[in-house]
């Protein structure tokens, strides 16, 4: 996410680095610069002008331009600003008692509303909160039965102590048409039901449409009129930028929301809804959506976004994905394996089938630090993490415990065994040894230098478990990288 915005952004402090001093010509250039990429990025305008404003008072001042890094006074202050602009941190949901706390869902059709109160339901069953997910949107075909679908999946499968439940009343579908009421008549419904079962939050799906009209808004005030939720969000489509601003702007003058939840933030490439949108409408963003699946959605962190969009990684969400799936006995436990050199094949296909929980690799690359810029050039295949996966499986007990017994004709074994290629088996027996060899040597480290090897370790450890293919040249590392390296010819010796 972010990547032309992030290049942009590091090209302009690129021009100020190695300097001793700078002048207010260099700063007005490189702020032309970062302006150029917001707007490109699709920022709204009247944010661009005010970001780019306030930077410059604050990098026009003494303290930037009498300074030995001059840069890096430029990266804190855009990294601070950026942070005022996104934030503040406003994740947590207001529960009342008695409940259920109402949270009334809002958006245009395609934004990914329906599939996101599914989401919203599995985070809060994470927490141990009793869910009640009600279709309201009779307007949209199947709306009602996706909904049901979403809680069955979210109660099944999803962890956490909570309870979903759902609410649904098809018959009303047909009713729709004669009567914009029916979708009051279900809300008032729903609320009954949740009140009965002792819900502590109920979750309305309201219906969108292709674009905002006055039957939309009519509908939605009703609803809020009938039931008083007691939070109102608007989900919106990252991807579509400035309209999701529009859409958001004029949702928030009729209906007053509490905040924004942006969806299909994994693919927003630009970032000019996550920089707009609390500015123009002056809410907070929640939540956003990373993916698919049920459980990809995550708080909005302001500084977090910040450091990715600088190209400064985010550490602390990799961190906190890795705790969801990986427990504090298992990572000690395979930390001290990876420091005494004992780690084995079985060891890297729980770590491959932790990685794939958490996420696409590519992704998990862009929270490194430094990663993110290589990363935009960079195909690498997650159907590869399967093959790996099948390489590994079709190895003896006993190879996986010991990659050395692993010769010719074991490896060409193992890739009849798995449909792949021997030397798909070799790269992966070379990539398996230097994330081993790379953790021997850190175990003779001290603090500093383990923090240092530890990007590159995170590095090399992700790009091997996609097979080492197309990896970026990283540090540690004397290969894979995307570019052709020039081949040399061998001169023939001359005989004397």
């Amino acid at each position: 996410m972010f990547g032309s915005l992030t290049d942009k952004f590091s090209n302009a402090f690129r021009n100020l680095s190695g300097r001793g001093k700078i002048s207010e010509s260099n700063v007005r250039e490189a702020m032309d610069e970062v302006r150029t990429a917001l707007l490109e990025a699709d920022v709204n305008l009247t944010v661009v002008e005010a970001f780019t404003k306030r930077v410059l008072d604050k990098a026009l001042g003494s303290e930037v331009l009498a300074s030995l890094k001059p840069s890096q006074q430029m990266v804190k202050i855009v990294h601070d600003e950026l942070i005022d602009l996104m934030g503040p941190i406003d994740s947590h949901l207001m529960y009342v008692q008695p409940g259920p706390t109402v949270v009334m869902m809002c958006g245009l059709q395609g934004s990914g509303k329906t599939t996101t109160c599914g989401k919203l339901a599995a985070y809060l069953k994470k927490q141990g909160k009793s869910v009640t997910l009600a279709a309201v949107d009779l307007q949209r075909p199947a709306a009602v039965t996706q909904l049901q679908v979403l809680s069955q999946q979210v109660q099944d499968d999803m962890p956490g102590s909570g309870i979903v439940r759902f609410h649904g009343e098809p018959d009303k579908v047909a009713e729709y048409g004669k009567a914009v009421g029916a979708a009051v008549t279900v809300s008032k419904n729903a609320l009954k039901k949740a009140r009965a079962d002792g819900s502590d939050v109920l979750i309305l799906d309201t219906a969108g449409r292709l674009h905002i009209n006055d039957q939309l808004m009519d509908e939605l005030r009703k609803v809020n009129q009938a039931v008083t939720p007691h939070q109102i969000y608007l989900v919106v489509d990252a991807m579509t930028g400035q309209d999701a601003v529009n859409s958001a702007k004029a949702f928030n003058e009729q209906l007053e929301l509490d905040g924004v939840i942006l969806t299909k933030f994994d693919s927003d490439t630009r970032g000019g809804a996550a920089l707009s949108v609390k500015h123009v409408t002056g809410k907070p963003i929640k939540f956003i959506g990373t993916g698919e699946k049920l459980d990809a959605l995550e708080e909005f962190h302001p500084d977090r976004i910040a450091s990715r969009i600088l190209g400064m990684g985010d550490i602390v969400s990799l961190v906190e994905k890795a705790q969801e799936h990986v427990s504090e006995e298992e990572a000690l436990a395979m930390q001290e394996k990876m420091a005494k050199g004992k780690m084995t094949m079985d060891d890297f296909l729980g770590q491959l089938k932790s990685i794939r929980k958490m996420g696409s690799i590519k992704s998990l690359m862009g929270m490194l630090p430094g990663v993110g810029s290589q990363l935009k050039d960079l195909d690498l295949d997650e159907k590869q993490l399967g093959r790996t996966e099948a390489i590994i499986q079709s190895m003896t007990a006993q190879e996986r415990r010991n990659a050395d017994l692993l010769d010719n004709s074991r490896r060409r074994r193992i890739a009849r065994g798995s449909g792949t290629s021997s030397q798909d088996v070799s790269q992966l027996i070379k990539s398996f040894g230097m994330v081993s060899q790379m953790s021997k040597q850190m175990a003779g480290m001290g603090m500093m230098g383990k923090l240092k090897a530890m990007s590159g370790l995170g590095q090399m450890d992700l790009a091997a478990m996609a097979g080492g293919q197309g990896m970026p040249q990283l540090p540690g590392m004397g290969t894979g990288s995307t570019k052709k390296q020039p081949r040399f010819k061998q001169r023939k010796r001359k005989s004397r």
